[in-house]
């Protein structure tokens, strides 16, 4: 799913696996996790800080899970389920644009539909340039 490592002061949020990082509850509920990890280990000792957010393998992250949405055996339970996730995903953009240190999401590859919104919900982004880019 991910890991949280701290070098120095920096924290590092890792999306794990050569896996294209949808999203489904599961991940979102461990980047939440993380994210209040994070936080409270900031509240506890504010001094600078940032959060880099990267992820193993060729997709930083392809977007919400729509197999498993699609997999709910009706077009209205598949809605269901999606509309499930934007919800569940919500507070993940609220938890790092609120959080008081710089962010950077380190995009090393595909950032699709939810998951570009979760690069671009950072302060920065970064991407590489042999890998595409947006101007």
């Amino acid at each position: 799913m991910c890991s949280l490592e701290k070098l120095g002061r920096v924290y590092v949020l890792t999306l794990t696996g050569d896996n294209e990082h949808r999203l489904n509850a599961d991940l979102i509920a461990a980047l939440r996790s993380a994210l209040a990890k994070v936080r409270a280990e900031y509240a506890a000792a504010p001094e600078g800080s940032a959060l880099v957010t990267a992820a193993e393998g060729r997709f930083f992250s392809n977007g919400f899970d729509l197999s498993w949405a699609n997999a709910a055996g009706s077009p209205s339970a598949s809605r269901q389920r999606l509309s499930s996730l934007v919800a569940l995903f919500k507070p993940v953009v609220a938890d790092l644009m609120s959080l008081p240190m710089p962010t950077i999401s380190a995009v090393n590859g595909h950032a699709a539909a939810a998951g570009f919104m979760l690069a671009i919900s950072h302060d920065y982004t970064m991407m590489r340039e042999d890998r595409g880019s947006c101007t």
